[in-house]
């Protein structure tokens, strides 16, 4: 499957971070995918290898930590750059995410630039 450089797949259980989200990239130019949820983001990564996933941590049905684990774990998708979305800035949580291999942190409530700027500098990142 080859990667879809231009797809960022957002996974946040508010819809309203979803909408937000998807009119920032959209603006940009990025086609966005969002999944309501951990399964619902596993679910649509069986057909799917976006350039960036968007992944908030406090989810219920898989939370974000799980579906890092479960990306991280398989073959077609290991690479693929994560940024956490969070509330909680504690080490505990940065630690973790350290742990899993997440490219970026990205604090809630984020500015949209801010949210432009991640996405931007990661996919930069990955391309050259």
């Amino acid at each position: 499957a080859t990667v879809a450089r231009d797809t960022v797949m957002v996974v946040d259980d508010s819809i309203t971070m979803r909408r937000v989200a998807q009119r920032v990239l959209e603006r940009a130019g990025l086609r966005v995918i969002s999944a309501r949820d951990g399964l619902d983001a596993i679910a649509m990564l069986q057909a799917e290898t976006p350039g960036v996933i968007l992944l908030d941590i406090e989810m219920p049905r898989a939370d974000g930590f799980e579906v890092a684990a479960f990306i991280r774990n398989n073959e077609r998708l290991s690479s693929v750059p994560i940024i956490m979305i969070t509330s909680r800035s504690g080490e505990k949580h940065r630690a973790r995410a350290r742990d899993l291999g997440i490219n970026r942190y990205l604090i809630k409530p984020y500015q949209e630039d801010q949210l432009i700027s991640e996405v931007e500098a990661i996919r930069e990142a990955q391309h050259g």
